[in-house]
């Protein structure tokens, strides 16, 4: 099956849905369009034996799915900057200790606490695991993904502040979290002998060079953007900055995620303020919600028919459920101690630790990270705990943080 064939039915899968979810679930879209795929699949893997031909039809299409390739290489992108493309430089710099701390401290944090934990959670059950390879699954675990619960945040009232710190650190830490998955994948390479002074190169060049990166292919848009009034030229460029920046980013090896988030806010505020009428502002703010919509409620269907090619059993379920805990614990943990810092100059209350430690859900980008991981480092023990910490994050914190939020407030 080509890719167009794959991408219409996947389009039609995700419109059915989208359709169900809204005519009689009522639930918040990416939410509602994951459950409907769970249930689906579910219902295949029930009743599969009575539609034997439907099911391997079914199953054989998500096999030519390379999911971990789709979101990382192509969605991925579009999905950061049409997200930094919504944030403003003045509310970004009022939080930005915050941000910034929560982005790259916390991420640490977690990754090293989840791997050691993890470590030995499942050493203690008796699967023979490395070090590293769990430090590589704190990683991919690490980053945060409040795409489900912003909307629903939003309508319980929350202050800006609080809305700008969890939109600022899930599109900071997505971009972290990657580099720092990369920098251990290497390191686990069989022969890597990478000391200390290599390791922070490695991943200086990965970071800095992305930010950079960023900061170059978003100005040359900028002013590619203000030396011309046509909407549809300019929302052209806006595309070229997306699918050129990431594809230069791949080839000069920095991180692609990172860039995207910098020219995201360049093109979101210098673009918009400086270089858009506004009839071109709004054709640019339309179109990458559009865009955010549909390649979300393609991420979401995906994640729920995961489960139809995830192979598991008892043991490591049960592992997964304890992982799980440890996993909200070390949440609040790698919220708490970058939070004491930042008491300084903006305050960080408990509540508002516990909102985002309830908010932070883990979505797409840290199944494809598991996905990705070499077969010889205990990928399927990784991705079958991985997918079922990203369904309860989503069905289950995602579900109740709207009443959690009104309670704390």
């Amino acid at each position: 099956m080509d890719v167009f064939h794959l991408f219409s039915i996947l389009i039609v899968v995700s419109a059915v849905f989208a359709y169900i979810n809204f005519r009689y679930l009522k639930l918040p879209s990416t939410i509602g369009l994951m459950l409907v795929s769970l249930v689906f699949s579910l219902f295949i893997l029930v009743f599969g034996n009575n539609f034997p031909d439907f099911k391997q039809d079914i199953t054989a299409t998500m096999y030519n799915i390379n999911f971990s390739e789709l979101l990382l290489e192509g969605m991925l992108s579009f999905m950061l900057f049409a997200g930094a493309i919504h944030i403003k430089f003045k509310d970004l710099n009022n939080e930005k200790l915050s941000i910034l701390l929560f982005s790259t401290i916390s991420v640490l944090i977690s990754t090293f606490l989840i791997g050691f934990a993890s470590y030995y959670v499942l050493t203690f059950m008796g699967f023979k695991i490395d070090l590293i390879h769990s430090m590589l699954f704190g990683a991919l675990i690490s980053p945060t993904d409040p795409i489900s619960v912003l909307s629903i945040l939003k309508s319980t009232g929350i202050s800006k502040s609080l809305e700008t710190i969890i939109a600022g650190e899930s599109l900071f830490n997505d971009g972290v979290a990657v580099v720092v998955f990369i920098t251990l994948l290497k390191l686990a390479s069989p022969g890597a002998n990478l000391d200390a002074i290599s390791i922070m190169m490695l991943f200086g060049q990965e970071a800095i060079g992305g930010l950079i990166l960023g900061l170059i292919v978003g100005y040359i848009g900028f002013k590619f953007i203000a030396s011309i009034d046509h909407y549809q030229v300019e929302v052209l460029i806006t595309l070229a900055i997306v699918m050129g920046g990431y594809t230069l980013a791949h080839y000069l090896h920095v991180s692609g995620p990172l860039a995207m988030v910098v020219a995201g806010l360049i093109t979101g505020n210098q673009g918009k303020t400086l270089g858009m009428s506004d009839i071109t502002a709004r054709y640019v703010d339309g179109f990458w919600e559009l865009i955010d919509e549909i390649l979300n409620a393609l991420l979401f269907v995906l994640i729920g028919l995961e489960l139809l090619v995830i192979q598991t059993n008892q043991k490591i379920l049960i592992a997964a459920f304890i992982i799980l805990v440890i996993t909200l614990i070390t949440r609040y943990i790698s919220i708490f101690i970058p939070s004491i810092s930042v008491r300084l100059k903006e305050k960080i209350t408990q509540k508002t630790r516990l909102i985002l430690t309830w908010g932070g859900l883990r979505g797409g980008i840290s199944i494809a990270l598991a996905l990705s991981i070499n077969p010889e480092y205990h990928k399927e023990i990784w991705v079958t705990i991985t997918y079922v910490i990203v369904c309860f994050s989503i069905l289950v914190q995602g579900l109740t943080i709207g009443k959690f939020a009104k309670k704390m407030q």
